[in-house]
């Protein structure tokens, strides 16, 4: 077999490594365009994860990488004048020219051929059966073929540059630096004696405030050795092309084409502070050798290679887009005390957990909890989804809120018994709040037929016998009203969800004349006197609400829905006061939040859900997002509750764990509001994590509580919180459940004990 790498990088030699190991007589050429010793940056990082990994794949050339390594067990955390420091981590570094000529001389070893100083192509290789593009970010194959590969290239507006300097650390560290300019990042670790790597980073303003576009190598240097003069210790830092740049995000969409593969940065980057451009890369190799492993031709092999190694790929860029993200926004959180911020810093892509670092880290989750505890005004000794949350005169004994759940079970808009036991359940379960299905003013405001309804006497009596049984059982509630819109005379979702209804529609309104789907019903353009009808329809409902004893009324804004038309350009085309800009598409939405707050009691809260994208080309911004909630909140708005979508039936949206978390976030921490984060949330482990990192101050969960009505007991049993109500009736259950808890975390804790490998000595 002839094989052609272009591109003497980790992964093209260690895929070399590995092929002519196990195929002895192939005939294996790396061609790289730099000099063998020739390297950018100066060292690399690997998790104890991925030394495994290299491990099982080559034995003798991870014998040789790991006695080059540098070893830590901590990371450290110096901000804002404290420092944190996290145990129970696992990394390791290692010169990334020593990388480079210790797997050089195992592939020598083997017989593979290297050649350096020159410049290839695949066209260079025409009796190759395999071509592996390893060349790099800037892939020429890859942009020579771009049609092909269709590479997305999304360039983050951090500005970053690699340096070094002969300070010795013990930890991974991050420093945090404020200046006059603003803030800096230096992400720090030795990889030798005597050497460390410096990633610095700082946003795009700053960087123009320093006047660092202006700078070349040496004076960049000088100027973050003034930034970091008391974090350096006296040492200086090191250049090695440490140009500015901006770090490209790629994704392709093929990797193959024809008998060339990409691999390594050249088919897709993740960011550096999860430390894993290399470790994908290598990864990289271990896969696609695994794949020419199994029987097949070469385009069997390379499509078994895609096939398997592509969700790896892209959960690694997911963690590591949402931690650069959060280095992004660094200013976001810089108000928070040192150590929630250091608990973020940890926690930011969602790989590390309370329960994690409780695990590793035990005093210093304590803090981050004792904190989080002091702020709410709660027990010290409870986890954070256990704390209290106040919004005006409405006092939640902890954050777990059942989501609004549309059951389509109502008989003419009036809620059945299988509502009273569905939402009772919740509440015998010790929710602290239970939101009520999106709940409509009026007939023509339903979604479909089987839509609760708050507009006469008989549904008002059925949630009024709902609400009390919760509050009976120590559960507050909350009533979402909502107006179906453009989406409105549709199927129950079990018959088909949002499909026109073929019988019994009735007529729809919307912001604009635009159908759902194709074949959906038209709406009517709203007219003013339509406007005035739906808002006092909003406002009898709202009252009604008071009377039947909710807690919390939210305006339902979200999912394309009537309110939601107005505030989306992709739904709103009007030509009057009502369309064109944003402060014109909001007019009408907070018209009727005006009249329900007037009407709703002053010592009652409410919240406003709103799709925060619409997931579309076109659709609502961060910025608009951001506008909305703020104007929200000055109408008097208590709680933003941030959903995401369903505005439009060609929506792309990227789910994931917690995939709508970044927005509550956002709102909560720039438009200065309290939020509740909802999507993919299913454990009490994230909902900690969430609520101590300060990205939300109350977690709904929905899909958890429709096949665990008790959830909330079974997490405060987890915990050993009081900070829940169960029925006296249940009391025998709950003691046991609570005894059975304390135990296996007694038991889990020990195990984990006895397992842990003691920390290495410090270098």
């Amino acid at each position: 077999m002839r094989i052609a790498i272009i591109g003497g990088g980790p992964a093209g030699l260690y895929f070399a490594i590995l092929m002519q190991r196990d195929m002895p007589g192939a005939r294996i050429t790396v061609v790289e365009r730099n000099q063998a010793d020739d390297t950018f940056g100066f060292g690399v990082v690997f998790s104890d994860a991925t030394l495994d990994a290299f491990r099982d794949a080559d034995e003798p050339s991870y014998r040789a990488i790991t006695r080059s390594f540098a070893y830590w067990d901590d990371i450290e955390i110096q901000a804002k004048g404290a420092t944190h420091r996290i145990g129970g981590n696992g990394f390791c570094g290692c010169s990334r020219r020593t990388l480079l000529m210790l797997l050089q001389e195992r592939a020598r070893e083997l017989g593979v051929q290297l050649e350096f100083r020159r410049e290839a192509s695949p066209e260079d290789f025409p009796d190759a059966d395999l071509i592996v593009a390893a060349d790099g970010i800037n892939s020429p194959i890859r942009q020579a073929h771009a049609g092909h590969y269709q590479p997305a290239i999304d360039l983050r507006p951090n500005r970053f540059t690699w340096m070094g300097s002969t300070r010795p650390f013990d930890a991974f560290t991050f420093f945090f630096k404020e200046t006059e300019w603003g803030i800096f990042i230096a992400h720090c670790y030795q990889y030798e004696p005597g050497a460390s790597t410096w990633v610095l980073e700082t946003d795009p303003e700053t960087f123009a405030r320093a006047g660092l576009d202006g700078m070349d190598e040496a004076a960049s240097a000088a100027f973050l050795e003034g930034v970091f003069a008391e974090e350096l210790q006296g040492h200086k830092l090191r250049t090695n092309r440490s140009t500015w740049r901006q770090f490209p995000m790629i994704r392709c969409a093929k990797w193959v084409r024809g008998n060339t593969v990409l691999i390594g940065d050249a088919k897709a980057t993740a960011h550096f502070s999860i430390g894993s451009g290399t470790k994908l890369a290598m990864e990289d190799a271990i896969a696609l050798h695994r794949a020419f492993m199994a029987p097949g031709d070469v385009a069997t092999c390379l499509e078994r290679f895609e096939t398997a190694r592509r969700e790896v790929v892209e959960k690694t860029q997911h963690a590591a887009d949402v931690s650069l993200v959060w280095f992004e926004q660094v200013r976001r959180f810089w108000h928070f005390h040192p150590s929630q911020f250091a608990f973020g810093v940890m926690t930011r892509s969602k790989a590390i957990t309370w329960d994690n670092l409780l695990l590793r880290a035990p005093d210093f989750v304590a803090e981050a909890g004792q904190v989080f505890a002091a702020g709410a005004g709660g027990n010290p000794r409870d986890v954070p989804l256990f704390q209290p949350l106040k919004l005006r005169d409405l006092h939640l004994p902890n954050r777990v809120v059942v989501s609004p759940m549309c059951m389509y079970s109502a008989v003419d808009g009036v809620p059945q018994d299988f509502h009273l036991v569905h939402y009772g359940a919740r509440a015998m379960g010790g929710a602290g709040l239970i939101f009520s299905e999106m709940t409509c003013p009026s007939a023509g405001a339903r979604i479909t037929p089987g839509c609760a309804g708050l507009w006469n006497d008989a549904q008002q009596a059925a949630w009024a016998r709902i609400v009390g049984f919760a509050h009976d059982n120590g559960s507050k509630m909350a009533l979402q009203l909502g107006h179906a819109g453009r989406k409105g005379a549709t199927k129950l979702m079990w018959d088909g969800m949002d499909r026109p209804l073929e019988d019994g529609a009735w007529p729809i309104l919307a912001a604009s004349p635009i159908a759902y789907y194709p074949e959906s019903q038209v709406p009517r353009e709203m007219t003013r006197a339509d406007m005035d009808d739906v808002r006092e329809d909003f406002v009898a409902a709202a009252r009604r609400g008071d009377a039947a004893g909710f807690d919390l009324l939210e305006l339902h804004c979200a999912h394309g829905y009537l309110l939601a038309s107005f505030l989306s350009p992709l739904t709103n085309h009007r030509l009057d006061e009502y369309g064109g800009g944003l402060e014109n598409r909001l007019r009408y939405p907070l018209e009727v939040f005006a009249a329900l707050r007037t009407a709703w009691p002053a010592g009652k809260p409410m919240s406003v859900r709103i799709s925060a994208t619409d997931w579309a080309d076109g659709g609502m911004t961060d910025a608009d997002s951001l506008a909305v909630a703020r104007a929200f909140r000055d109408a008097g708005a208590d709680l933003i509750d941030l959903s995401t979508g369903q505005t439009t039936a060609d929506a792309a949206p990227q789910y994931g764990r917690m995939f709508q978390l970044p927005w509550a976030d956002m709102i909560r921490n720039e438009a200065g509001i309290a939020t509740m984060c909802v999507g993919s949330i299913t454990t009490a482990d994230q909902a900690n994590t969430i609520l101590a990192a300060g990205r939300a101050d109350l977690v709904a969960l929905a899909r958890p509580h429709l096949t665990d009505p008790s959830f909330t007991l079974h997490a405060a049993a987890q915990y050993g919180s009081k900070a829940v109500a169960t029925p006296v009736q249940y009391g025998p259950g709950r003691d046991a459940l609570f005894r059975n808890s304390r135990r296996e975390r007694e038991e889990l804790m020990e195990l984990r004990r006895r397992a842990r490998p003691a920390s290495p000595a410090p270098f």
